[in-house]
């Protein structure tokens, strides 16, 4: 009897247990409610936030705006970029969810009683507090907490854009798009200027930057420097805050090489100044490093009068410091275009040879004396004719070959250029009696064995 008693006791705590967790669970089912969602559950104008803050892995980052623009709170010196605190304050311009889930109590079952992230935005009006906490299983979208009484499962995770580093919200300095580029001035390794010249002289058609002395530069240098400047990365930086006594830890107190250009975009004119140097230990040490990689080398540049000191890459530096006349200038002996060339009288193993282009409407016909002939080979060769390094010594050697080029050409109706011996692997080019550059012998040797060809026949 008192067994039976007991077993009636049990199965009615049992069946009172059960019946309080259906109770409980009918309970939770009614408050938790989720529905497919899809609505803009929060959106605060970007224009109106004047605080920000966030904490993240036990860091907390906070910012405010004034009449001045952004400012980090733990340091007013950092200059902070407005387009990155946009886009900071973008995910909640138009907050929307994929799901509500509403009456949420259990906040634990989403990760938001221990946050992810939590952050604050403020305006003049009202504080906002959106806490991100766990993805969900099923779609691996953000659990989110905007404070009033349900969770949302984010269309679009807000957390995205705060994979950041202080690095990322600094305000680099710009560099211009150079629409237009009037004048370029070098300072320090190279003291010369380059100015834009459309109605300047020289026998390449294409010419427009000269020197101020005049002398023609290639076109296709000129803009592939502008272009190195262009798109130079000034985003690693070493120091926001340098000062004037700072500035010889970076060899800027006195710049390798300072570049300004004066330059318009969209109407506008103004000048941009780079400072270009190389950490000043490293080159002391490398003075006489023989095939140094890029990767080795160190450099820092500043813009104008900055405060930011970047650290830019040693090939950025290298293309920097090649700036002077001699890497910006034609390489080519012969620059010009050979369609202009009307004639060309060849010297070469003691005879000269005269040859001559007839034109008939587009087309021209070459002669040597009377005899027609095929210039192609010849062509090449001249135009191939490169500088391996270019040099004002003067002629020692033999004369190998010399070719007068008469010019359909206003400016400079003939050019004389002339191949003397040096060593078995190379010759000096001359032009108009002015040495110019030493090019590989190979290059002579086809040249004449072209116009040898031309000889034969």
């Amino acid at each position: 009897m008192k067994r039976s008693k007991k077993l009636c006791i049990l199965l009615g705590i049992l069946i009172a247990v059960c019946l309080a967790a259906l109770a409980a669970m009918l309970s939770e089912e009614k408050k938790e409610q989720i529905k497919t969602s899809g609505e803009t559950v929060l959106s605060i104008e970007t224009a109106k936030v004047t605080a920000l803050c966030w904490e993240q892995d036990g860091t907390t980052w906070s910012f405010r705006c004034g009449d001045d623009g952004w400012q980090y709170d733990d340091n007013a010196e950092f200059p902070v970029s407005d387009s990155a605190m946009d886009a900071l304050l973008e995910p909640f311009r138009s907050l929307s969810a994929a799901f509500t889930i509403e009456n949420a109590e259990d906040l634990g079952r989403y990760g938001l009683d221990e946050p992810t992230c939590t952050i604050t935005l403020t305006t003049d009006d009202e504080t906002y507090t959106v806490k991100l906490g766990d993805h969900s299983t099923m779609d691996s979208q953000r659990y989110m907490d905007i404070g009033d009484g349900n969770v949302y499962l984010a269309a679009s995770d807000p957390l995205d854009a705060y994979d950041v580093e202080l690095e990322d919200l600094i305000a680099n300095d710009d560099v211009p798009y150079f629409d237009e580029v009037s004048q370029i001035r070098f300072a320090g390794s190279e003291d010369y200027s380059v100015i834009y010249d459309e109605d300047g002289e020289s026998i390449c058609a294409d010419d427009i930057y000269f020197t101020v002395d005049g002398k023609p530069l290639d076109t296709s240098r000129v803009n592939s420097y502008i272009s190195v400047l262009r798109y130079l990365e000034l985003t690693d930086y070493v120091t926001y805050k340098v000062t004037d006594e700072e500035l010889s830890a970076y060899g800027l107190d006195d710049p390798e090489l300072s570049v300004s250009v004066d330059y318009t975009d969209d109407g506008t004119s103004d000048t941009f100044v780079l400072h270009i140097s190389r950490d000043p230990a490293e080159k002391k040490a490398a003075a006489d490093a023989e095939d140094e990689e890029a990767s080795d080398i160190t450099a820092y540049a500043r813009v104008g009068n900055s405060k930011i000191i970047y650290q830019i890459s040693g090939s950025s530096y290298r293309s920097l410091m090649a700036a002077g006349y001699n890497d910006l200038r034609h390489q080519e002996i012969f620059s010009g275009d050979f369609d202009d060339v009307t004639g060309i009288d060849v010297t070469l193993d003691g005879e000269t040879y005269t040859l001559t282009a007839q034109k008939d409407g587009k087309e021209r016909t070459w002669l040597c004396g009377e005899a027609e002939i095929e210039i192609g080979d010849l062509q090449d060769a001249l135009e191939a004719l490169t500088a391996e390094e270019f040099t004002s010594e003067k002629a020692a050697g033999q004369q190998e070959i010399s070719l007068t080029l008469h010019l359909d050409h206003e400016d400079e109706p003939e050019l004389t250029i002339a191949l003397y011996r040096c060593d078995g692997s190379k010759c000096l080019a001359v032009v108009d009696g002015k040495s110019v550059a030493y090019v590989p012998r190979g290059e002579m040797v086809t040249l004449a064995e072209a116009v040898r060809a031309i000889a034969l026949n």
